[in-house]
């Protein structure tokens, strides 16, 4: 770890993403100011770091000698970097003129706020949200992340009507603003994850304990989504399917844990179906068998973790959404008509 402590420290996990770099790296230098800039490079195989050697010397690099993932990736870094502040960015994410500011002014004022997430945009659609986040995470009572702006696959215009600061389940882990110390407090990240859904573990652990997690929509950020594994990706399905499961595992109250995890098999189950109507489907129907039987394998590690999770206040039952009815069934497709 660095001997000097600074306050912010901006952190983009980089994998085989030269272009992404070489597109929005001089937007995020532009508009940063008094953060330094790290890369975390996890055995890229696409000259990226000659590439940030040769063009941007002020931008400091951490290598790693193979692909640790995101959850790995980062807390490997985060060990190294002596910062009151992380800000955890994705290299496919445009930044805007102040974006910092709101929020680090936001967790300054209060002690109790561990994360927070700007809005998060789509680059392509720029009047919409983007799915990774939104504006502010979610989660109902049978473990399915949701957000304000985003239902499902609805994705909804902004229009200023998620402006407001909230606390709120889960901020995204595309552009996530962290209080170091807390951070730590829980252990990082879960690195069993290696990528997907580590943010809303990390998240609820810390909600678990009593700090807040927030959205402060006066910074926003344009997202590209997918730059690293696509939506039709079969290991991202695996990585979505068992990391859900591994997280509900870990943090859900007892009661809910016997409630919740035979429903949520059962509809495993059925999602695993639907994949065969679509082109990709088979690959992803499969994703879905392996993740279940590497949950299964899991549950001794798992069943430490829990152990070691002591909840001083039982967050889940602020929870009272029945995402699957209100958007199948009600047909809902907006945050605000939940």
């Amino acid at each position: 770890m660095e001997a000097q402590k600074i306050k912010i420290a901006v952190v983009i996990l980089n994998w085989n993403g030269k272009n992404w770099l070489q597109q929005f790296l001089p937007v995020i230098l532009r508009h940063t100011k008094d953060a330094i800039i790290y890369v975390v490079d996890n055995n890229s195989n696409d000259d990226s770091i000659s590439f940030l050697s040769e063009n941007f010397p002020l931008v400091k690099i951490i290598t790693h000698k193979e692909n640790l993932g995101f959850a790995e990736g980062y807390n490997k870094a985060l060990k190294k970097i002596n910062a009151e502040y992380y800000i955890l960015l994705n290299s496919d994410i445009e930044v805007t003129n102040d974006w910092i500011p709101p929020i680090i002014n936001l967790m300054d004022s209060d002690k109790d706020i561990a994360a927070c997430q700007p809005k998060l945009l789509d680059y392509k659609n720029r009047k919409f949200f983007e799915y990774a986040g939104a504006s502010g995470g979610f989660i109902d009572v049978l473990g399915f992340p949701f957000c304000r702006g985003r239902v499902f696959e609805d994705i909804e215009e902004d229009k200023g009507q998620y402006d407001d600061a909230i606390d709120v389940f889960w901020a995204t882990g595309a552009c996530l603003f962290l209080r170091s110390t807390y951070f730590w407090k829980v252990g990082g990240f879960d690195e069993d994850f290696f990528a997907h859904q580590e943010e809303i573990d990390l998240c609820w652990r810390l909600k678990n304990i009593g700090y807040k997690v927030m959205v402060e929509p006066k910074s926003f950020v344009y997202h590209v989504g997918g730059g690293t594994l696509s939506t039709e990706s079969s290991y991202k399905t695996y990585l979505n399917f068992r990391n859900n499961l591994y997280m509900l595992f870990k943090n859900l109250p007892t009661f809910y844990l016997f409630f919740v995890f035979p429903i949520r098999l059962i509809l495993d189950g059925l999602a695993a179906f639907t994949f065969l109507k679509k082109p990709y489907g088979i690959n992803n129907f499969f994703a879905v068998i392996r993740a279940h039987f590497s949950f299964y394998f899991s549950l001794p590690n798992l069943i430490y973790k829990r152990k070691n999770i002591e909840p001083k206040k039982n967050i889940f039952r602020q929870i009272n959404y029945n995402l699957l009815f209100q958007n199948k069934i009600k047909k809902i497709k907006k945050f605000s008509d939940l």
